[in-house]
C-alpha cells in the first residue's frame, strides 16, 4: 500500500519540505513545516521504512566497493604476470645477443 508520505510517494520531492531523517536537537534550516509532518505510529513505521531502505543502499555500495577493489586487485596481478613475463622474455633477448656478439668477436 503506497499512501502519500513514504518513501515510494514523498509528500514533495523538494528536500528542503521533507521531514529530516532522523530528528536532532537544533533544528533550523531544512526542517519540515509542521503541516508535513506526522505523528505517533505513522511516523516511527516511515522512519523505521528509510532507515530499513537505507540499509540495503548501504550494503549495496558496499557490495560494489569490494567488487570494485577485487577487480583493481585482479588488474593489477595480472599486470605484474605482464611485465614479469616481458621482463623474462628481454632478458632472453639480451643473452642471445651477448651469445651473439662473443661468437662474432671469437672468430
Amino acid at each position: 500500500m503506497n499512501t502519500a508520505g513514504t518513501i515510494d510517494r514523498p509528500f514533495t520531492h523538494d528536500p528542503q519540505k521533507q521531514a529530516p531523517m532522523k530528528p536532532s536537537t537544533h533544528e533550523l534550516a531544512g526542517s519540515a513545516p509542521e503541516d508535513f509532518t506526522t505523528s505517533g505510529a505513522n511516523d516511527s513505521r516511515q522512519n523505521r521504512n528509510r532507515e530499513m531502505q537505507l540499509i540495503q543502499e548501504a550494503l549495496a555500495r558496499a557490495h560494489m566497493q569490494e567488487r570494485r577493489h577485487a577487480a583493481a586487485r585482479e588488474r593489477q596481478a595480472v599486470e605484474l604476470a605482464t611485465a614479469r613475463r616481458m621482463q623474462r622474455r628481454a632478458e632472453r633477448a639480451s643473452m642471445r645477443a651477448r651469445r651473439a656478439l662473443a661468437r662474432a668477436v671469437m672468430q
